[in-house]
This record gives structure tokens, sequence and C-alpha cells, in this order.
């Protein structure tokens, strides 16, 4: 079973920063892509960002330019460096992995728990 764990989120104020880290774990054979989704409260769960396990990314136009995402293929973590934090980025962040073990023949998609960020004014 892979579990992947999410960690930093909290409290920021707007235009600060926050970091975000999601590992997994479990018995991997292969970690395809990685990334980060939000759903902020009355809203349908919307892509953040991506990264394939050669470091190709893509972002959604709302955060491109603010947030990055990068990932640390040893050691089965992605993250997501947010910066210059709006009101309207208030969500619960969710990790997302496509990840391949021994128990399925094809790479299966996986989620974390979330985080909740919450950004003021």
């Amino acid at each position: 079973q892979v579990q992947l764990v999410e960690s930093g989120g909290g409290l920021a104020q707007a235009g600060g920063s926050l970091r975000l880290s999601c590992a997994a774990s479990g018995i991997i054979i292969r970690i395809n892509e990685m990334g980060w989704y939000r759903q902020a409260p009355g809203k349908q769960r919307e892509l953040v960002a991506t990264i394939t396990s050669g470091g190709s990314t893509n972002y959604s136009d709302s955060v491109k330019g603010r947030f990055t995402i990068s990932r640390d293929n040893a050691k089965n973590t992605v993250y997501l460096q947010m910066s210059s934090l709006k009101p309207e980025d208030t969500a619960v962040y969710y990790c997302n992995a496509e990840v391949k073990t021994p128990v399925y023949s094809n790479p299966r998609n996986y989620w974390g728990k979330g985080t909740l960020v919450t950004v003021s004014e």
C-alpha cells in the first residue's frame, strides 16, 4: 500500500510564503508524475501544478509565476513553494502521485489526505 503524507500547511498573510511537502512511502517501484491539487470551500478540486519524473512542470494559470513545484526522486518527495500568496489561495492542498508497485501491473493514482492552507488579508 502506498501512502502520501503532506506537511507544511498553515496560516500565512497575503504576500507571504509557505512550503508544502509530500512524501510517498510503501513498496514503490517507480513514481511517474507527481502533483498538487487544491479544493477551496464550495469549489471543485483543481490542478495547481504537476511535475514528471524527468522534471518537466506544468502550472495552472492562477499560480504561474508565484508557485514552484519540485521533487526529490531519491526521497519520493514532492514540494510546492508558494510565494506572493493571495487570500484566494486558501484551500486544502492535496498531493497526488502516479505510482508503480509490485501489486498491480499498471501504475495507479494515489492521493494524500490534504493539508489546509489559509491566507489572510
